[in-house]
C-alpha cells in the first residue's frame, strides 16, 4: 500500500532540530553506519541499546522479550575530562500463554553512592520519610528491591559492539547479526537470542532527533525488521523459538558541562512498536513535559514498508480507552488504546496481552509499563493484525506518601463498592447474607431494608475516606514474601471494613459525635443500628475467604489468625471501656506512671497493634511466605500498629489534619491516654492533681481543654510520646 499524498508525511530531507551535532553523531540525512554508530558514544550523557521480540516455540508456546542496556554519565575523569558512566539493564520475558511477566533490573555498583549524592543535593522529590528510607538502604551499600546490584563492573568495548553486564550480554557478530544473552538466577529465566536484520536502519523523529527523558536532544535510529531465533528457558523448561525482532539505539547530547546524576523524569512518554501482518512496521511516540503542566513536546510516527522505505508523520492519535491499576505502586496504566494514522488509513485497537506488565524499578521510579500488546483494525482497505510493545513512563508518578495513600484509598473504595453495593443484585444480596446452598435465608427479607439499615450506615463512614494504610499492609506483605498481590485487590475492602466496624462501636461506647470529619454513625442512625452495623463489619469480609485460589490449609490458618485477633481486640476494648480510674489516685500521689503506661500500651497493643499484625500475617500467608516470614512481618507491624495508636493519641491533642476529629476530644471524654499517663511522671504534684481532676471532669469548655493540652505540651509529655512512637518503628 502507498500512502495518500499528505504534506504531513516527512521524508529524510526534513530540517534537523539540532544544528550543532556532537562529532560522533550521524551526519544530516544519509545512511547510518552501524559499524560506527552501534558503538558507545563517549560524547553522550545517556545512551541505551534496546531490543524486543515476539517468538513462538516449536511446541506453540508464545513469548515476548525486551531488554534495555543503559549507560548514564555520572561525572568526569579529573585527568582526561572524559565522562564516567554507570550501567544498568532492564529486561523481561512476557509469557503470553501463562500471562506471566518475568522481569529483572540490575544497576551499577555505584548506584548506592550516587543515590546518596542525589539525596544530599536535594534532588529527590519524594517526602522526607521516603528519603529517610532510601538513605538507610543506600548507606547499607544496597538498592531498593526489586532492583539488584551488578556483581562485577560492566564491560563496554570501544572497538566493536560488546556490552556485558554480569550474565547479560549484547554483542554484534561478524555476520552482522546481534546476539542477546540474558540470565536471571533468582527466578530461573534465561534467553539466548539472535537478531538478524532484514532492512537498513531507520531514523526516528526529526531526521533522527528526539527528546530524551530529561529534555535533552537524543539521536534515535532503529531496525524494526529482524529475524529472531534462539532459546528461552523458564521454570526449568527450555524452548527453541523463532519469530520477529526489533532493535533500536539512542544516545543523548549533553545539556550542561557539569554532570549530576538525576533519576527524575522531566519527560513522560508513550511509545509503541507494531509489526503488522502485511509486512509493514510502525513506531510512534508522544512526549509530554512534566515541568510544564504536561504539555506536548514531541510527537512522531514512523511507518516503514516491507522494503524498508520509511515515512515520518506527526499527525496521529494514540488514545487510551481503558485503565488498569497496579497493586504494587497504585499507578494507573492504559491497557486498551485506539491508534490512528489518517494519512495511511490506519485505525487499530491496541490491547495489552495481559495487564500485569508493570516494571517496578527505581531507575524509572516508581515504575513504568512495558509489555506485549496485540492490535487489530484497518490499514487502508486492508484488514490487519499486529504484535508489538508499548512503553508508558512518567505519567502520574506518585512521589509523596500522602499521594500514594490517596491512590490506595481510591482503590479501597472501589473494592468496598464491589463488596457492599448500595444497589445490590439478588445474587450480591444472597452472597452478603448466606451461602448459595442456603438461598432460602433471604426469603421474605427486604433488600431495601438491608441496604438502608446495614450497608448504608457502614458506607457513610467508609466513604468519607481515610489513609487505608491497613488495607495496603495486607497487599504489601503478599509481595514482600514473593507472592503476587494483584489478584487480591478485592481484599483491600476487608481491613477497611474491620477498622470501620471498630470505629462505629468505639464511637457508641465513647459517645463520640464526630468521625472522619462528619457526624458519627450512631448520631445519624441511632445506637441500635450502629451497633449492629459495626458488628456486621467483622463478618462481611468473610465472603472473600470463599476464594478458590486459597487452599483449605491456608484458609484454616487465616481463620485461626483472624479469630485470635478478634479475641484480643475485644479484650483490649473491655479494658479500655473500664479504663484505669482506679489506679489514678496512687499515680497522682506517687508520680510513678510506669505501671499505668504499661497498661495503656497493653490496650493499644490489643486494639490497634494486634489487628495490624494480623493483616501482615494474612498477607504473608497468602503470598506463600514461610512461618518465619509470617511471624517476623507480624511482629514488625505489631510495632507499627502500636506506634500508630500512640501517634493517634498525640494527634488528638495537637490536632488532626483537615479537622477529622475535635482537638482534645479524648480529654472531653475523660480518657486516660498515653500522653496523660506519661505526664504523670513529668509534672509536679500540684500539676498532676490539676490535670487528673480536669480530665476526670470531662470538660466541654474549649479553654479548659486547651489548658490541659498546654500543660502536657509544656512538660514534654506529648513530645516524649511522639519520640517513643518513632523509636518503636
Amino acid at each position: 500500500m502507498a500512502p495518500a499524498t499528505n504534506s504531513e508525511i516527512m521524508t529524510e530531507a526534513a530540517e534537523p532540530k539540532v544544528l550543532t551535532r556532537p562529532k560522533d553523531w550521524p551526519a544530516t540525512n544519509g545512511p547510518i553506519d552501524l559499524a560506527r554508530h552501534d558503538l558507545p558514544h563517549n560524547t553522550s550523557t545517556i545512551e541505551w541499546w534496546y531490543l524486543n521480540t515476539h517468538v513462538t516455540s516449536t511446541a506453540g508456546r508464545r513469548f515476548s522479550v525486551f531488554a534495555s542496556f543503559f549507560r548514564l554519565a555520572v561525572g568526569r575523569d579529573e585527568a582526561t575530562g572524559e565522562f564516567e558512566y554507570a550501567h544498568s539493564i532492564t529486561w523481561a520475558v512476557c509469557d503470553a500463554d501463562k500471562k506471566a511477566y518475568l522481569m529483572d533490573s540490575v544497576v551499577d555498583q555505584v548506584a548506592p553512592s550516587e543515590g546518596l549524592r542525589m539525596l544530599d543535593r536535594g534532588d529527590d522529590t519524594t517526602d522526607i520519610l521516603l528519603q529517610k528510607a532510601l538513605r538507610e538502604v543506600f548507606n547499607k551499600g544496597n538498592v531498593p528491591f526489586p532492583d539488584r546490584l551488578l556483581k562485577t563492573a560492566a564491560e563496554v568495548s570501544q572497538e566493536h559492539l560488546f556490552l556485558k553486564y554480569d550474565h547479560n550480554v549484547f554483542k554484534k557478530l561478524k555476520n552482522g547479526a546481534y546476539q542477546l544473552s540474558l540470565k536471571n538466577e533468582t527466578n530461573d529465566v534465561e534467553c539466548e537470542l539472535f537478531f538478524n536484520p532484514l532492512i537498513e536502519p531507520v531514523r526516528h523523529g526529526d531526521d533522527g532527533v528526539v527528546k530524551g527523558t530529561g529534555g535533552e536532544d537524543m539521536f534515535y535510529y532503529f531496525i524494526p525488521q529482524c529475524e529472531v531465533s534462539g532459546v528461552i528457558t523458564t521454570g526449568g523448561e527450555t524452548h527453541d523459538v523463532e519469530g520477529t525482532g526489533w532493535y533500536d539505539h539512542e544516545f543523548g547530547k549533553p545539556t550542561k558541562e557539569h554532570i549530576e546524576t538525576d533519576l527524575r523524569h522531566d519527560i513522560a512518554w508513550n511509545w509503541i512498536s507494531l509489526q503488522l501482518s502485511n509486512g509493514w512496521q510502525i513506531s510512534g511516540y508522544d512526549l509530554f513535559d512534566n515541568l510544564n503542566n504536561g504539555e506536548g513536546c514531541g510527537k512522531w510516527a514512523i511507518v516503514i514498508d516491507p522494503e524498508g522505505k520509511s515515512y515520518n508523520l506527526s499527525n496521529f492519535s494514540f488514545t487510551p480507552l481503558e485503565y488498569w491499576t497496579s497493586s504494587k505502586t497504585f499507578t494507573e496504566y492504559p491497557v486498551l488504546w485506539q491508534f490512528e494514522i489518517p494519512a495511511f488509513g490506519l485505525n487499530v485497537m491496541v490491547e495489552a496481552e495481559f495487564p500485569e506488565q508493570e516494571f517496578v524499578t527505581i531507575i524509572s521510579k516508581p515504575a513504568f509499563w512495558e509489555g506485549r500488546i496485540k492490535a487489530e483494525g484497518n490499514f487502508g482497505d486492508e484488514r490487519v493484525t499486529a504484535l508489538g510493545f508499548i512503553e508508558r513512563s512518567g505519567f502520574g508518578s506518585i512521589e509523596k506518601l500522602d499521594e500514594f495513600f490517596k491512590a490506595v484509598t481510591k482503590e479501597t473504595k472501589k473494592s468496598i463498592e464491589k463488596l457492599l453495593p448500595l444497589e445490590p443484585t439478588d445474587e450480591e444480596f444472597l452472597m452478603l447474607v448466606a451461602d448459595k446452598r442456603n438461598s432460602h435465608f433471604i426469603e421474605g427479607l427486604s433488600k431495601d431494608q438491608y441496604v438502608q439499615n446495614l450497608i448504608l450506615p457502614i458506607r457513610e463512614i467508609i466513604d468519607r475516606g481515610g489513609k487505608c494504610w491497613r488495607s495496603y499492609v495486607l497487599l504489601a506483605c503478599i509481595d514482600v514474601v514473593g507472592g503476587n498481590s494483584q489478584p487480591f485487590m478485592d481484599w483491600l475492602s476487608w481491613p477497611e471494613m474491620l477498622h470501620t466496624g471498630s470505629l462505629i462501636i468505639d464511637d457508641v461506647q465513647d459517645r463520640s459525635v464526630i468521625r472522619r470529619g462528619g457526624t458519627s454513625c450512631h448520631e445519624v442512625h441511632g445506637e441500635a443500628i450502629a451497633i449492629n452495623a459495626g458488628n456486621a463489619c467483622y463478618f462481611l469480609g468473610q465472603v472473600l475467604m470463599l476464594d478458590d485460589r486459597l487452599s483449605p490449609d491456608t484458609k484454616l490458618k487465616a481463620y485461626e489468625i483472624y479469630f485470635e485477633t478478634m479475641r484480643a481486640a475485644h479484650a483490649g476494648q473491655c479494658i479500655d471501656i473500664s479504663s484505669f480510674y482506679s489506679m489514678m489516685e496512687g499515680v497522682v500521689e506517687s508520680g510513678d506512671s510506669t505501671e499505668l503506661e504499661k497498661r495503656v500500651l497493653g490496650v493499644h497493643r490489643l486494639k490497634s497493634a494486634v489487628p495490624a499484625s494480623m493483616l501482615a500475617q494474612l498477607g504473608a500467608l497468602q503470598g506463600g511466605g514461610t512461618q518465619e516470614q509470617i511471624d517476623n512481618l507480624g511482629r514488625f507491624f505489631e510495632a507499627l500498629g502500636l506506634a500508630f495508636q500512640i501517634v493517634d493519641d498525640v494527634l488528638n491533642l495537637r490536632g488532626f489534619k483537615n479537622d477529622l476529629k475535635d482537638r482534645g476530644e479524648d480529654i472531653a471524654a475523660g480518657k486516660i491516654t498515653f500522653p496523660v499517663a506519661k505526664a504523670m511522671s513529668l509534672l509536679n504534684a500540684e500539676d498532676r492533681r490539676w490535670l487528673w481532676e480536669t480530665v476526670k471532669s470531662q470538660p466541654q469548655e474549649r479553654e479548659i481543654i486547651d489548658a490541659a493540652i498546654d500543660k502536657m505540651e509544656e512538660c514534654g509529655a506529648i513530645g516524649t510520646c511522639q519520640q517513643q512512637a518513632e523509636t518503636l518503628v
